[in-house]
């Protein structure tokens, strides 16, 4: 159903998109065709996200029902690596979202 909403979403913006360059503006089919394409896809992409979101799932479950992560087997081993330094060492400290204050040689 998720899918449907999100594809139903982006075909009424497109053709909103359409008719108005088509008709307001006065533009050829084709330029019409590649603004309303384009407007549909920045809308969409910027308020539709919850929808998207919920159509990848729908795909995703349906192209690999029995997954159960996405990450590769090298991600996940080094995600293991790292816990286990940090559950062996308490007092290090890390904050990936922080920038390193090591610097380079210049």
């Amino acid at each position: 159903m998720a899918f449907f909403k999100y594809s139903l979403f982006r075909g009424v913006l497109f053709l909103a998109l359409f008719l108005g360059a088509y008709y307001l503006l006065g533009l050829s089919p084709l330029a019409a065709a590649l603004i309303a394409a384009l407007g549909a896809f920045v809308v969409s992409f910027i308020f539709l996200r919850k929808q998207r979101d919920g159509a990848t799932a729908v795909i995703a479950e349906r192209m690999a029902p029995n997954a159960t992560t996405t990450q590769s087997t090298g991600a996940l081993a080094d995600a293991e690596a790292e816990d286990s330094l940090i559950d062996s060492h308490p007092d290090v400290q890390v904050d990936a979202d922080r920038p390193s204050k090591t610097r380079t040689a210049e």
